[in-house]
């Protein structure tokens, strides 16, 4: 049997098809204007992450002009052709679709030939005062070199005539500087519109007040994004957080990937810029509108709903359009999840039973009212964490120092080598550290990305062990836009299995054998490709079986091939994978039995939830796995990762209703992956649209409610 092999192409092609589906969420007629320019901004910033993590193999080959090997010259132009034809789709929502349904909604951003006079007395003042002191042209020449340009910050291109006649145009260099906000609410002057302005679009308005008596002959914005993927040689470094801090500071002067420059550059100035950034031509990015296009997301919380004195909502001035209120979604109160009521303390119902919260359906403050007991809770005696993404809210990080404060043993492992969230986290680890608590950093040539909180309780003469293990991070921020699963527990075998983890993390101890307990590298992959062949021999047996896995990736080829060895031996598989995959689901052997479907609507899809059911010789078994981790390379070979089994039969059914069987019916947020890994979106005719994610809201809201 082959399959398509996993290079690098296959993908970064699959993760730009992903955010392909997530700008549909831009054009959808049925969502509000400022959350559809919200994911416009999302795929933009996506697009910046891609070009920083993802391009650099590409680019290296596109150089070298590669013809063979898992990464080569053409491999890199048709990632190029196809990110450039995202940008392009981009751009033309964003000038055709979104900004004129939001002018006629009364939400207008406002160039320069558009301004009153009003509007432009306003902004030349606040631009002498606010602005001008803050800019600082760079003019190029011998004594001037080309500046160093950090990835992603902002810059103007200006070309000025000769000083004196026959002389040569002159280039300056200008930056924008990223202490000012990138969009700015002008005064309304009575009017009931609300009209913004980009900062860049000032700067280009007032361009000529900077260079007095010089003539302009052509200007651009332009803005590089360079590497910035970091890499360090663990086995040489005595102190990991002072050397990431040293790679951090470098990180935005990476090599660069991508040149971006407003569609009105010269072509001129354009190759000046390539040159000087050393990039081929299909790296240059000519866009019509806004340079950094993801800053453009502070106006969905900036444009809000228009009141009068009585805090009455005014209308639009369109009367053919609601009132602005109506630009957002209601925002969702996530519910509270399903405890004992009779039970105040969370540690007296976890002895009754585990408590699943279905986030961000159920409120991620259950998790923050379990640390809050342990921490004033005088019988718990330790806390062990791992942290991978902190995010900016500081109660767990208060919470953890005031258990320290409080004489309890805290240990905390965190992951300082997550992508991005680098400096974050060693600002976490180190203000926990200075009083006392416990920090690892993870392990010599693994990610720690299991999520888990251990709890030790004194209870009479003997300590008993209370869990929590969730499929998302400790981030109460992304814990409101991302669907995941998460476990309170006391069940003795699985909180001790969880002490062998942490006593591995912190010793490198080897790990006994666990009964209940998967972690990666270890027996995670292993357990997964039993429970594929098991599904497998129940078909050949002349059984039946199946297998649902909801995922946001899958690219580990030793998985992908085990699923459609299954398949073709009988094996009914529904994947519900939100971003790359390498399954070819139109091979075929597989006769239609593997289906992969995205679904991609308000929420992030990230809970992972692996189901196996199979039939063989009279004996049904099912069985299920939350996990942390996603079917990759990465996450079964480079991570630590853990996945946990759930047992009860009743919290089964609670995933399988709540997290598998809508998301197989979704009509409406569902794309299904077709031939050639292309995905189409469903359309529902003749059948009511069914969007999982609107299932969820209206049910746990009408739980709350005691319906």
């Amino acid at each position: 049997m082959t399959i398509n092999p996993q290079t690098l192409l296959d993908r970064d092609l699959s993760i730009l098809s992903f955010n392909a589906r997530v700008l549909s969420l831009a054009q959808r007629a049925d969502y509000p204007l400022l959350e559809r320019l919200k994911f416009l901004c999302i795929v933009a910033s996506n697009l910046d992450e891609f070009f920083e993590v993802r391009m650099e193999a590409q680019l290296h080959a596109k150089r070298r002009n590669i013809k063979k090997g898992l990464v080569t010259a053409a491999s890199f132009e048709a990632v190029a052709a196809k990110a450039h034809a995202l940008v392009d789709l981009q751009y033309d929502i964003f000038n055709h679709s979104l900004m004129p349904a939001l002018k006629l909604a009364g939400v207008d951003v406002v160039d320069n030939a558009n301004r009153n006079d009003h509007q432009k007395k306003w902004l030349n003042q606040y631009f002498e005062d606010n602005v001008k002191p803050l800019l600082l042209p760079i003019a190029l020449d011998t004594a001037h070199p080309f500046p160093l340009v950090a990835s992603k910050a902002l810059h103007f291109i200006i070309e000025l005539a000769p000083v004196i006649a026959g002389g040569k145009p002159t280039v300056s260099i200008l930056r924008v500087p990223r202490i000012l906000p990138r969009v700015f609410k002008l005064p309304n002057n009575g009017s009931q519109n609300q009209d913004f302005v980009t900062l860049t679009s000032i700067i280009a308005a007032l361009l000529p007040s900077l260079f007095v008596n010089r003539n302009l002959l052509s200007y651009s914005q332009f803005r590089v994004t360079r590497h910035s993927d970091l890499s360090l040689d663990e086995d040489d470094i005595s102190d990991l957080p002072s050397a990431l801090r040293q790679e951090l500071a470098q990180r935005p002067f990476g090599e660069a990937m991508r040149l971006e420059v407003s569609a009105a550059c010269s072509a001129h100035l354009a190759a000046f810029l390539l040159a000087e950034f050393n990039l081929p031509a299909a790296s240059l990015y000519e866009v019509p509108g806004p340079v950094n296009l993801s800053r453009l997301i502070q106006l969905t919380s900036m444009a809000h709903s228009s009141v009068d004195a009585k805090n009455n909502v005014i209308e639009s001035p369109i009367k053919s359009h609601k009132a602005i209120a109506s630009l957002s979604f209601e925002p969702y109160q996530a519910v509270w999840p399903k405890m004992q009521q009779a039970q105040p303390s969370i540690f007296e119902q976890l002895k009754q039973q585990d408590v699943l919260i279905h986030r961000p359906f159920e409120n991620f403050d259950a998790v923050i009212a379990f640390l809050h007991e342990a921490v004033y809770d005088p019988d718990v005696l330790a806390i062990r964490q791992t942290i991978y993404r902190s995010g900016s809210d500081v109660r767990m990080l208060n919470l953890l120092q005031e258990a320290v404060r409080r004489g309890k043993e805290v240990l905390v492992v965190v992951e300082i080598k997550a992508r991005f969230d680098e400096e974050a986290n060693i600002n976490w680890a180190e203000s926990l550290e200075a009083i006392g608590a416990q920090i690892v950093y993870g392990m010599l040539g693994l990610k720690t990305h299991a999520k888990m909180l251990l709890i030790m309780r004194k209870e009479g003469k003997r300590i008993v062990r209370y869990g929590h293990l969730s499929t998302g991070n400790y981030n109460a921020n992304t814990a409101k836009l991302y669907t995941d699963i998460c476990m309170l527990t006391k069940d003795s075998t699985l909180t001790r299995e969880m002490e062998y983890v942490f006593r591995h993390l912190t010793s490198q101890l080897p790990l006994p054998r666990m009964r209940k307990l998967l972690v990666a590298p270890f027996n995670l992959q292993a357990a997964m490709l039993r429970q594929i062949a098991a599904a497998k021999r129940a078909c050949i047996l002349g059984g039946s079986a199946q297998i649902i896995a909801k995922m946001n990736s899958l690219t580990d080829e030793v998985l992908v091939k085990a699923l459609m060895s299954a398949a073709e031996a009988g094996v009914e598989i529904d994947l519900i994978i939100r971003g790359a995959c390498i399954l070819p689901v139109d091979a075929v052997m597989l006769h239609n039995r593997i289906r992969v479907r995205s679904i991609v609507g308000r929420f992030l899809e990230h809970s992972r939830v692996f189901y196996f059911a199979y039939n063989a010789n009279g004996v049904n078994t099912k069985k299920m796995w939350l996990s942390s981790a996603d079917w990759m390379s990465r996450n079964m070979n480079r991570r630590i990762e853990i996945a946990w089994p759930v047992e009860n039969l009743h919290s089964q059914q609670l995933i399988m209703q709540n997290c598998l069987i809508p998301y197989l019916a979704d009509n409406e947020d569902a794309w299904l992956q077709g031939e050639n890994g292309s995905y189409q979106q469903l359309k529902p005719t003749n059948t009511p649209a069914i969007s999982a994610q609107k299932i969820l809201i209206k049910r746990y809201q009408g739980q709350q409610n005691g319906g």
